[in-house]
């Protein structure tokens, strides 16, 4: 992954393509959202077995989980409520809304933090706020 003493202006976050990131995400769309990434990206999942959620390692890893989530939560959509940038990172900040299959409501606070390499997602890590009803910290 590349550190920012080695960033080109290619593997720059912009504006521009983040908003096509998050457009394309909101399509559901899995093969419009797997042109955003690298052969080798690396997409950390916020559930998962793993302590950093679950791991997929490859854009055909990448495709399959989404192809698969989008059959359970086909609604599902993300409201971007702002983009931070640092060189070949971005933050985006959102709220993920839709119904699971088994009735969930999604409708979860959370961010995604990208890396970027020659224009793709090398990287991408999310985040989202757990939502309980009980008392408990």
């Amino acid at each position: 992954m590349p550190d920012a003493s080695t960033t080109t202006n290619s593997d720059l976050a912009t504006p521009e393509l983040m908003k096509a990131i998050s457009a394309a995400f909101n399509s559901r769309d899995v093969d419009r959202i797997v042109s955003f990434f690298t052969d080798d990206a690396t997409f950390w999942l916020a559930r998962g077995p793993e302590p950093v959620g679950r791991t997929l390692a490859g854009k055909e890893a990448i495709r399959k989980a989404l192809a698969d989530r989008f059959k359970v939560i086909p609604d599902m959509r993300w409201d971007h409520k702002e983009y931070i940038f640092a060189g070949n990172r971005a933050v985006s900040v959102w709220t993920v809304k839709g119904k699971g299959a088994t009735g969930e409501d999604l409708n979860y606070e959370g961010c995604d933090i990208y890396t970027f390499r020659g224009g793709k997602i090398c990287a991408k890590n999310t985040f989202w706020k757990i939502v309980e009803h009980k008392d408990r910290l």
